[in-house]
């Protein structure tokens, strides 16, 4: 079985709407017969040279030709495939939209970050399940979970997202930051250190609070 298109003059406006079908389904095409009907263009019409040539452009891979005269046969130098005859519509096809796939709004890592590597996601959250190590990094444009320990950098909110907050179970960060605003490891209170801590801000303040 396979696919028919039925090009009508003018070409140019058929085909300006055969690629705006191709750009909402790029794939529908993809390794499918596909048997083009001239009816309903004239038999000695220059543009049915033009035709091969834009089917090849768009990769359109074409069987055969149905819908011309019984003695009609197109110059060798057109390129066209075998005529066919015999061939009968078992119904219309609509091309259908293809959808790209919703970008995620977190980003889940299931290991520990180790010294020198860096975690970005500016789209949303950022969950490490296990430690940031010390010479590390966790940035993102929502908040971070940390289940773990935090000893390197942890920087939340980067898009201006002032509802950002950090979570880590275990704190000993050499930075921490929230939208723009951030905390060396000198000004974390020492009480919290090496417990689990929920940090956010409070108007242009860092708040760090225990967890437990």
């Amino acid at each position: 079985m396979a696919l028919a298109l039925v090009p009508q003059p003018p070409l140019d406006s058929w085909f300006a709407e055969l690629d705006q079908q191709m750009a909402r389904a790029p794939n529908f095409f993809a390794g499918r017969p596909v048997v083009v009907d001239v009816t309903f263009l004239p038999r000695n019409d220059p543009d049915l040279a033009r035709l091969a040539g834009e089917f090849a452009g768009r990769n359109i891979r074409i069987l055969g030709i149905e819908g011309t005269e019984p003695n009609f046969t197109p110059p060798a130098a057109w390129g066209w495939p075998p005529l066919l005859s015999g061939g009968r519509p078992v119904g219309t096809s609509e091309v259908p939209e293809e959808k790209a796939a919703p970008e995620p709004h977190s980003l889940l890592r299931d290991e520990n970050v180790r010294s020198g590597q860096s975690v970005s996601f500016p789209k949303g959250d950022v969950t490490i399940i296990g430690s940031v190590a010390s010479g590390a990094e966790v940035i993102a444009g929502g908040s971070i979970h940390i289940y773990g320990a935090l000893r390197g950098r942890a920087i939340a909110g980067v898009m201006g997202d002032a509802k950002a907050r950090i979570f880590c179970r275990k704190l000993e960060a050499e930075l921490i930051a929230v939208d723009g605003l951030y905390k060396t490891a000198d000004d974390l209170p020492q009480n919290l250190r090496g417990k689990p801590v929920k940090i956010s801000l409070d108007g242009d303040k860092i708040v760090i609070e225990p967890l437990d």
